[in-house]
């Protein structure tokens, strides 16, 4: 990156948080910042627990407490312990912080509407494909990855997405039982690994590395549909290959069906070369192979 990259993207947040009203302490005329009414707006009608507000909004425990109790304190929200959950705490909004998000939301369209008004038909098209288009790229920017225990609940949430996809892409359907195994005990090192992938505080996809001597074998490679268009799938490959590398692993193989057509493109262009069949997997059209 140069200079004048960083210098376009510190442009760019100067300009967008002056004209959305972030530098105001009176928010929308709400009398409150912007992230005590963005936590408001968050809560909702429906209402959420503590815990996922910090993770949706990125915000520490002592932030989220101090905002929370500054919404109380106005009579807006009520904290109480979740129903399904008594250890978890839960806000809902009071009557009157309904009448506020309600408002909010309403003075939300209007500024909206403010920022598009000014500009021709044309410069609206190519305003609002821009902002699509940066906030794709912004959200891929949060995406984590790291290693995780293959037999925890959100792995296993994953890979059961991951056959569900499968039964119904493949054109026979798909037995896990049928397929070469992946066991958890064979994706804890040293034997392997297992990675999951988070976005906003959600899993949206998991990978697998089976490892035999100097040969890694990838396994269970999917993104959920909700995150797909974010280079999740290249961030993950990027992220076994450098473990491989790490664990002392001189090459890595994968198989793949033919209905899985992005599969392919990704492997392909990423290094990967078609080689003969290594394995009797029933569902296997092609295998790959990539020297590290």
């Amino acid at each position: 990156m140069t200079d004048i990259d960083i210098n376009t993207v510190r442009r760019f947040s100067r300009t967008v948080s002056q004209r959305i009203g972030v530098l105001d302490a009176d928010y929308l005329g709400s009398g409150r910042p912007l992230a005590e009414a963005r936590l408001l707006y968050e809560i909702g009608e429906a209402g959420s627990t503590i815990r996922d507000l910090r993770s949706r909004l990125g915000f520490d425990a002592g932030y989220a407490s101090r905002l929370l109790r500054a919404l109380e304190a106005d009579g807006l929200i009520r904290l109480q312990p979740d129903q399904t959950d008594a250890r978890v705490r839960r806000a809902t909004l009071t009557k009157k912080g309904l009448t506020q998000w309600a408002l909010l939301n309403e003075r939300s369209d209007k500024l909206a509407h403010s920022l598009l008004a000014p500009l021709g038909e044309s410069q609206r098209a190519r305003l609002l494909a821009a902002m699509a288009e940066v906030e794709r790229f912004l959200r891929a920017c949060a995406l984590t990855i790291e290693i995780a225990d293959p037999a925890a609940p959100e792995a296993r949430a994953c890979i059961e997405g991951y056959f569900s996809e499968l039964q119904q892409r493949f054109e026979g359907g798909f037995d896990p039982e049928q397929t070469v195994s992946a066991h958890p005990e064979e994706l804890i090192p040293p034997a392997g690994y297992f990675f999951i992938a988070r976005l906003d505080g959600e899993t949206v996809g998991c990978a697998g590395l089976k490892i035999k001597g100097k040969t890694g074998e990838i396994k269970r490679m999917w993104v959920s549909p909700s995150a797909r268009g974010l280079g999740v799938a290249q961030r993950m490959l990027e992220a076994v290959e450098a473990q491989a590398k790490d664990a002392g692993v001189g090459r890595l193989r994968l198989d793949t069906n033919r209905t899985l057509t992005e599969a392919r493109s990704l492997y392909l262009r990423n290094g990967y070369k078609e080689i003969a069949a290594y394995n009797d997997n029933p569902y296997a059209d092609f295998w790959f192979e990539k020297r590290l």
